[in-house]
């Protein structure tokens, strides 16, 4: 475990006052150091979003994503044409983060992201097999990216989200920067998520096993058995993954990106805020509310907060065995840090247990810390290269 005394937080240097604006600009700031974004680009349109207003949010983003768009059709250079792609990709994605569920707006905003996000790898020469999953009368997606000769020595690496996810995100997040390193990765979407959710109506489940059995299934009717997997989960992913590890025997190693291991204490506060009408003017409040319902198939915050119950790491942490990495931000502001400890405490069969929590002077102290990959991809291919030689 790793951590460090800081000084108090100062809001100094905020993208924006409002918490929701200020971590989701933050979040895919970030993704500058895999030119899936830009930061010009993103101070322009950070200048253009009025504060606390969804409406100016979506319209800001959206007019970047289309200007960037416009810049990867007239660019010949393919460095440059293919990087423009991926950022049209990312500002489209923050369009539509915010936008309700049913907003007519989404299901095109939606193919956007699919295109921009293709026509950039293949624009790159980014290698990238489309693996469709059947799975609940549906579908998953999954995108397998070879690495280079020699990936098959070393674990692959299967990446997952969680409760916002899209499969184009997992790529700048991740997938960009294991390549670089020699690694083959497998990133996919269960139900809740994407295109499952959005095309098949396929909401989430506590038993997150079946979908990382379907899409290893899937994977390995055209690959061969990797040597060795290792399963990283995103946010809520934080629960996904080590619950999938938990009865997954071809796991070998575990990531809690960050820590989640009862998403229901974090998810109940927020929807009992939710009941009160004038909570739902907080931004967080209620797209957290509304995201909530989509993705579990719930119809009133009532029943949601019942199905968010199940999804805890409490009954099953005893059967992980794998070598388990938990990271954690010092000020998460969705997750308890002392959620890490008790994940930590109930870990008692893991082969090992390794915590990083990062601090405020690192830059990485927020929910799987938002504009410092590099932090997270430091802890992460570090502990890789310890535990799987």
């Amino acid at each position: 475990m790793s951590s460090d005394s800081a000084p108090a937080a100062s809001t100094r240097g905020l993208f924006f006052a409002n918490p929701t604006f200020h971590f989701e600009t933050l979040r895919n700031a970030g993704y500058v150091a895999s030119n899936c974004a830009d930061l010009g680009e993103m101070l322009a349109a950070v200048k253009a979003i009025a504060e606390g207003d969804v409406e100016s949010w979506y319209l800001a983003w959206q007019h970047t994503a289309d200007r960037v768009l416009a810049l990867a059709e007239r660019t010949r250079d393919a460095l440059s044409k293919g990087g423009a792609y991926m950022r049209a990709c990312t500002y489209q994605r923050l369009a539509e983060f915010l936008l309700p569920p049913a907003d007519p707006r989404r299901p095109a905003s939606f193919e956007k992201i699919a295109k921009y996000f293709s026509s950039g790898l293949e624009t790159l020469g980014v290698r990238c097999e489309r693996i469709s999953v059947p799975y609940g009368g549906g579908a998953l997606r999954a995108f397998y990216y070879p690495g280079p000769p020699g990936a098959e020595r070393k674990p692959l690496i299967m990446f997952g989200g969680g409760f916002d996810s899209l499969l184009e995100e997992y790529y700048p997040n991740v997938a960009a920067a294991a390549l670089a390193r020699g690694y083959s990765v497998l990133t996919y979407e269960g139900p809740g998520q994407g295109e499952a959710l959005r095309r098949y109506a396929l909401t989430y489940t506590p038993e997150w096993e079946k979908p990382v059995a379907a899409v290893l299934e899937a994977f390995l009717r055209t690959q061969p058995r990797p040597s060795r997997i290792v399963l990283i989960g995103m946010s809520m992913g934080g629960y996904f993954a080590p619950r999938a590890a938990a009865f997954e025997p071809r796991i070998d190693g575990v990531v809690a990106y960050d820590t989640m291991y009862d998403f229901g204490a974090v998810l109940g506060p927020v929807l009992a805020a939710a009941k009160n009408p004038v909570a739902m003017s907080n931004i967080a409040v209620a797209w957290a509310a509304r995201n909530a319902m989509w993705t579990f198939g719930t119809r009133d915050l009532d029943e949601t907060m019942r199905a968010a119950a199940a999804y805890t790491l409490a009954p099953v942490a005893d059967r992980i065995r794998q070598h388990v990495l938990i990271l954690a931000g010092m000020d998460d502001h969705f997750v308890p840090i002392q959620q890490t400890a008790e994940f930590e405490k109930a870990l008692v069969n893991a082969r090992s247990v390794t915590t990083r929590i990062f601090d405020r002077q690192s830059g990485g102290a927020g929910h799987c810390q938002p504009g410092a990959p590099a932090l997270y991809h430091a802890a992460l291919f570090d502990w890789l290269l310890e535990k799987f030689p």
